[in-house]
């Protein structure tokens, strides 16, 4: 992973003593503050997958009008059991999706991506954070690594499946979204990202459904 320069989870830097929060989420919000993006979750119905207490603490603090946080298991910040391949969801139902770290982790990306931009309303937008190496051409994912140590040295851990190259805007950008994806030096350049604990090389992940959709 140090080889292909991947960009996901600092474990030198990860999680806050005295918040708990953790590298990715910081980066996150401060990617949410720096583009005024808080107001998009007030009012708003929000899909929040695989929840994590941080961000969960922040878009409730936003006052939305619904905020639906799924998870393939039963989990203590899980309002509702559900597979992103197949949401139970109405089409054009959700205003903003948040799947931090999630699509490294499921088997058929194109249905998710295909099941997240169904959900979503025109002008909606999807918040996609995932590792990736900007050295890898191509997304790397091969069906017959399954055994936990092989996906490990593959992905980078044991329940990852799959490896996400440069193309991931546009194996994005097929399921119909428009990228609207930001780097740490165009919005975060005042930030010291070593005393924040994070990489600069992260991107802002943000996708939206464009209003003719």
């Amino acid at each position: 992973m140090k080889v292909l320069h991947v960009i996901g989870s600092d474990v030198n830097h990860f999680e806050c003593p005295w918040c708990g929060c953790n590298d990715r989420d910081r980066h996150l919000l401060l990617y949410i503050e720096a583009l005024g993006l808080a107001s998009r979750f007030s009012d708003a119905n929000v899909l929040h997958v695989a929840p994590e207490k941080t961000l969960r603490s922040f878009v409730l603090d936003q006052r939305p009008s619904i905020y639906l946080a799924i998870d393939l298991a039963k989990k203590p910040l899980v309002s509702s059991q559900m597979n992103v391949e197949n949401l139970a969801l109405p089409p054009q139902s959700v205003n903003v999706v948040i799947a931090n770290h999630v699509l490294e982790h499921i088997d058929n990306l194109e249905s998710a991506l295909s099941e997240f931009f169904r959900v979503l309303k025109p002008g909606g937008l999807a918040i996609l954070q995932t590792p990736y190496s900007s050295m890898l051409r191509s997304t790397f994912c091969d069906p017959g690594i399954t055994a936990d140590a092989a996906r490990l040295e593959a992905y980078g851990q044991e329940d990852h499946v799959r490896l996400f190259g440069s193309d991931i805007f546009d194996l994005v950008e097929q399921a119909g979204f428009k990228s609207k994806a930001v780097e740490h030096k165009q919005v975060l350049a005042h930030i010291d990202p070593k005393r924040s604990g994070i990489n600069p090389r992260e991107p802002l992940f943000l996708f939206e459904k464009p209003n003719s959709s």
